[in-house]
């Protein structure tokens, strides 16, 4: 029995990851293809949510939660974490030459559409939206 279209799983669907990123690559990619997004526009998600997940292993240290959800025009990811992210502006901004840190949040920001980022004492939240039409 195969897993259910997310149109059919109401508010989307849910994974917990610790250290399995191929389980989030795969379902991003299974809901992209729900969802209808384009092959490159779907290739860029994938990497932008796997991106942000493994930033939660190698910085959070603790487990992830991975949410996708659509409505009519976009297809939101966001992934929570126990983690803090002290600089409001993290990935807003591209990192400086020679730093050696920065760049998949920066990367994650210029292939999404939109991305919103809240962190503070009770964890971190990043969701990633992309438009089902190409930009």
């Amino acid at each position: 029995m195969g897993e259910p279209p997310l149109s059919s799983v109401l508010g989307g669907v849910s994974l917990t990851f610790t250290t399995d990123l191929a389980a989030v690559r795969a379902l991003v990619r299974r809901c992209t293809q729900e969802a209808g997004l384009s092959s490159q526009r779907a290739i860029d998600l994938v990497i932008a949510v796997s991106e942000v997940a493994a930033n939660t292993v190698q910085h959070a240290r603790t487990a992830g939660t991975l949410d996708i959800w659509k409505d009519a025009d976009e297809i939101i990811c966001q992934v929570t974490d126990a983690g803090f992210i002290s600089d409001p502006l993290a990935g807003s901004r591209a990192p400086q030459p020679g730093e050696t840190a920065g760049y998949g949040l920066w990367m994650v920001n210029q292939i999404c559409d939109q991305v919103d980022l809240r962190s503070d004492d009770t964890g971190t939240t990043i969701r990633m939206h992309m438009n089902l039409t190409d930009r």
